[in-house]
């Protein structure tokens, strides 16, 4: 297929015989297909994949598709007129459609394995037959790469039908999930933080699929009760879906001699995301191992950067797994995670995921995931123990690089030009102490207040006095050590473009997706509004809505409060 590295658009596009012009499918063309796949794409049972890069599957169409909701403020970055969503091709195409999809995109779609680690230790047995040879994309697969506007983008439908590493489930996404993540993606990306990006969101107004789930009122940590929800399709963008998974997957068989052309396909794979995610960065022209190093580094620095970003806005990831770690340095699948309100330091809203998860501790989950990452270059650089040496010297870096861009973030969520560890530390015991809201805290602290008296509003419960007088000396001592050398207005504008007003509350996004349910979208596409301006000030009855505490009813709540990872 013809290369079209080059081709732009400067015309709206508006029908899928203009996308077909810009498809590059540079993964299917450049990388290994799995030798034992079907040229036509029906490869849905669950097996063992030996070796390639991919498998060509073809999605299933979801019946009946209904459009829910589109990004807006995507489709501009693309070019798309927001009419194009409504077209009859579109909905086509991206609810799994793929059997008429214009010359010259490809009517299969594309499924990848992976590797699984959790916390460095490699695991196989999520594998149904215990190799790590059955483990990928068991409901994700990307049907298109097109290069839009001097960008590459690739196109992925979250819940398309089963895959040859299904594991034996449906291959389906419920529309619970589906909105969470549609909406996930427009609200991080809103917040500047690196994510996938949201297109669109498609439900079946035929099929349902069967879930375990909450009933309403329960309080246990697991599902309770089997609910039927409709089946629903979200396409999902990034430069590429390469994952620290998938260079682990490369790396072992490598590191194994699992085939004759293990190392071969592992450099092949190193190569392919280089061009993918890091081509501004690394020069082509340089030896392998020098750019397996300058990797290394490069994915460092957006790794340490990416996760700073989460804890910043309040973000858990609540599965960081190596697989669900993106090699581009983005925040990726957007399954089990949460916001946190109540602030916790071990806040985690996965019922699977423990403390190795948790809000504060994701830095030493990327630690882990990176360490991973390093692992699976090392096959590479054997012959080069200069590289090598450089390949760890970077490996034991991330530890003090990500706590120096972690103090930075701190310093200026509270308007302070240098990080103050003792003002920090009380900070915090205090915040558990009260039982205070994370974003609504920083929020109100962000307006430079006159006294302590504005941050209640932030606080689950009132202070004892004991506590009442330790807040107005860590205040106090705050407020002595704001720079003078700007205005509390100049102060306030920068901390507020760090700390957003409007984040997400799981209690407000529930009513989303249950009226979606019954085929109102109109509460999603409010949220989507609001989630999407986090940093803005919006009108007094989005503020009375969005701008408050979590009820106590809310709390210890299945499926709000907490959560399983079924979708």
């Amino acid at each position: 297929m013809a290369n079209r590295h080059t081709k732009n658009t400067s015309e709206t596009i508006t029908r899928v015989e203009d996308l077909a012009k810009l498809v590059d499918y540079s993964l299917m063309n450049n990388l290994r297909c799995d030798p034992d796949a079907t040229s036509s794409g029906d490869d849905f049972a669950p097996r063992q994949v030996f070796s390639g890069h991919y498998v060509p599957v073809k999605p299933t169409p979801i019946p009946e598709p209904e459009y829910v909701s589109h990004s807006h403020t995507f489709f501009r970055e693309l070019g798309f007129d927001d009419s194009f969503a409504q077209t009859e091709g579109f909905r086509r195409l991206f609810s799994g459609d793929l059997s008429q999809a214009p010359d010259p995109m490809s009517r299969v779609g594309w499924a990848t394995g992976y590797a699984l680690s959790i916390y460095g230790t490699e695991y196989t047995q999520q594998c149904p037959f215990r190799t790590g040879n059955g483990y990928g994309d068991g409901r994700a697969m990307s049907v298109l790469e097109a290069t839009i506007n001097g960008k590459r983008w690739e196109m992925q439908l979250k819940g398309g039908g089963r895959t040859p590493f299904c594991r034996g489930a449906d291959g389906r996404a419920v529309l619970r999930s589906s909105v969470r993540e549609f909406l996930a993606q427009e609200h991080m990306h809103a917040l500047g933080v690196p994510t996938s990006r949201s297109l669109s969101l498609y439900v079946s107004k035929s099929e349902t699929v069967d879930r375990p789930w909450y009933s309403e009122g329960s309080d246990t940590m697991d599902p309770n009760v089997m609910v039927s929800t409709p089946a629903a399709i979200t396409t999902r963008v990034a430069p590429s879906f390469l994952r620290v998974g998938q260079l682990e997957l490369f790396g072992r068989r490598a590191k194994s001699n699992a085939h004759p052309k293990a190392m071969e396909e592992l450099e092949m794979i190193v190569l392919h995301l280089i061009e993918r995610e890091y081509k501004s960065d690394i020069s082509d022209d340089l030896p392998l191992a020098t750019k397996c190093v300058q990797l290394a580094r490069a994915f460092r620095e957006r790794l340490t950067s990416l996760v700073t970003n989460w804890l910043r806005v309040g973000y858990c990831q609540g599965n960081f797994n190596s697989d669900n770690c993106a090699a581009g340095g983005f925040t990726l699948d957007y399954g089990p995670f949460g916001f946190c309100e109540r602030f916790e330091p071990f806040f985690q809203p996965w019922t699977g995921g423990g403390r190795h998860f948790s809000f504060l501790n994701q830095p030493a989950a990327a630690q882990a995931n990176f360490d991973m990452f390093c692992t699976a270059l090392r096959p590479l650089l054997l012959s080069d123990s200069q590289a090598l040496e450089k390949l760890d010297e970077i490996r034991s870096g991330f530890t003090p690089l990500i706590q120096k861009k972690m103090d930075a973030m701190w310093a200026a969520k509270l308007g302070l030009d240098t990080f103050n560890s003792d003002l920090f530390t009380q900070l915090l015991e205090l915040m558990i102490e009260t039982s205070v809201d994370f974003s609504i805290f920083f929020r109100e602290l962000a307006s430079i207040p006159e006294d302590i008296l504005a941050l209640k509003k932030s606080f689950y419960s009132d202070p004892s006095d004991e506590q009442q007088e330790r807040w107005t000396r860590w205040f106090e001592t705050w407020k002595g050590l704001i720079s003078n050398d700007l205005s509390n207005e100049a102060i306030s504008k920068q901390m507020k473009q760090i700390n957003p007003k409007y984040t997400w509350r799981e209690w407000l996004v529930v009513p989303a997706y249950q009226q979606a349910a019954k085929g109102d979208y109109s509460v999603v596409h409010e949220l989507q509004t609001v989630l999407t301006a986090p940093y803005d000030e919006q009108r007094t009855e989005i503020e009375s809505k969005y701008y408050r505490l979590r009820p106590k009813a809310f709390f210890d709540a299945g499926g709000v409060s907490h959560y399983s990872c079924s979708s």
